[in-house]
């Protein structure tokens, strides 16, 4: 039998849906939408086949935005309550680390970069593919003169370069219709927000200089 399965994706600036059957993407949306994720979700899954109904539900638990990252995990988990189904989570750099992984021409170091908000990025130097990063939060100043990576990947790329950071940019929000890029462990984690720092949002500390291998 085919499990259905439904991946909500809100912790970036998309809004990033994606209906499988099996391995098999059959409905999927994707829409920089910046704000006013809250009110377009449930709509949005309300137009995939089925009202978006499924045996399984898989959610983007962060880091991200604060406002982003609190957006899909309750919805999803009420869906999984309403449907008497499982609600798991993945990690938002993750997937961005695997859909870069999957292109042949972003081969080699790379770091992910995501914009964290209070003037920091989110960042984590990419690695084993069935390990979860080792996510990060700093200024983006001190980040850009103390981070040595030949490739940046993620929302904060372009910002990073322009503040200095050698490495060649390369946008990126994450897709929910990648989901399967990433490994099983990766993507069976609990549907809790991560929000990356503490409420204070103090920097984490940064060594002198991070080179990627």
């Amino acid at each position: 039998m085919s499990e259905r399965l439904l991946v909500i994706d809100c912790a970036t600036p998309a809004l990033s849906l994606a209906l499988f059957d099996d391995a098999a993407c059959i409905a999927a949306t994707h829409r920089e939408l910046g704000r006013g994720h809250a009110e377009a979700l449930l709509p949005a899954i309300a137009d995939l086949p089925d009202g978006g109904r499924c045996d399984r539900i898989l959610v983007d638990i962060g880091p991200g935005s604060f406002t982003g990252v609190r957006v899909a995990p309750p919805p999803a988990t009420a869906l999984g309550f309403a449907w008497g189904v499982p609600v798991q989570g993945y990690g938002c750099l993750d997937l961005i680390a695997a859909m870069a992984r999957a292109q042949p021409d972003l081969a080699g170091p790379r770091a992910i970069v995501m914009v964290g908000g209070h003037g920091e990025l989110f960042w984590a130097l990419a690695g084993d593919p069935e390990k979860p990063l080792n996510v990060r939060s700093t200024p983006i100043a001190e980040l850009a003169a103390t981070l040595d990576a030949p490739l940046l990947v993620g929302s904060g790329a372009q910002l990073l370069a322009q503040s200095g950071a050698p490495g060649q940019p390369l946008p990126m929000l994450p897709d929910a219709r990648d989901i399967l890029q990433l490994p099983p462990a990766l993507r069976s984690l609990p549907p809790k927000p991560v929000y990356g720092r503490g409420a204070d949002a103090k920097p984490m500390a940064t060594p002198a200089r991070v080179a990627a291998h």
